[in-house]
C-alpha cells in the first residue's frame, strides 16, 4: 500500500537519526570519555545533550509517522481538493493567479506554495473542485478566489509512476 510522501521523508530522517544515535554518537563519547574527568568535559557534555536531542526527536518522529501512516490515501478524493492537492486560483479581488499545494503542517514551506491543510485557505479550499469560488478570511481582509485548476494527490502520484489516471 503507499504511503504518503511525507511518511517517507519522515522515515528517512529517521534512519539518520537511528544512524547518528547508534553509530556516530557512541563514538564521541568514547573520543570525549578518553579526554578524563567528565564533569568538565564539554565535549561529553554536549554529546549527551545531542543524544537526549535525538532520543526525543526519533520519539516524536515515530509517533508522527503513525499518525500519518493511519490515513487511508483511498479515502483522499480524487475530484475535490484534498490532502495533497495543487491548485491554481485566480484572485478575484485583485486579479493574479497563484497555485498551492496542501499540504501537512511538516511540510508548510511559504516559499514553495506549500499551506496547510489546516490553514484558513486550506480549510476553504478543502472540498472544492474545478471552477468553484471560495472565500476566506485573511489578515488584510476577506478574500475571494476561483479554482482554476485542480490536480489530486492520486493524479500527482500516478504521474509520478508513470501510470495514467482515468
Amino acid at each position: 500500500m503507499a504511503e504518503l510522501p511525507v511518511v517517507t521523508r519522515l522515515r528517512k530522517e529517521m534512519d539518520t537519526l537511528k544512524r547518528e544515535l547508534t553509530v556516530d554518537l557512541p563514538k564521541e563519547l568514547e573520543r570525549a570519555r578518553a579526554h578524563g574527568d567528565l564533569s568538565e568535559n564539554a565535549e561529553w557534555a554536549m554529546a549527551k545533550q545531542r543524544q537526549e536531542f535525538l532520543r526525543v526527536r526519533l520519539s516524536n518522529l515515530e509517533a508522527r509517522i503513525a499518525e500519518l501512516s493511519m490515513i487511508n490515501l483511498e479515502s483522499i478524493p480524487r475530484d475535490t481538493v484534498g490532502l495533497g492537492s495543487k491548485v491554481e486560483l485566480e484572485d478575484l479581488d485583485e486579479g493574479g493567479v497563484v497555485e498551492y499545494e496542501i499540504v501537512v503542517p511538516e511540510e508548510v514551506d511559504g516559499s514553495q506554495n506549500k499551506i496547510s491543510l489546516s490553514s484558513p485557505l486550506g480549510r476553504a479550499l478543502i472540498g472544492k473542485s474545478r471552477d468553484d469560488d471560495i472565500e476566506v478570511q485573511t489578515p488584510r481582509g476577506k478574500r475571494s478566489y476561483l479554482v482554476r485548476r485542480l490536480t489530486t494527490l492520486h493524479e500527482l502520484m500516478a504521474a509520478e509512476n508513470g501510470q495514467r489516471q482515468d
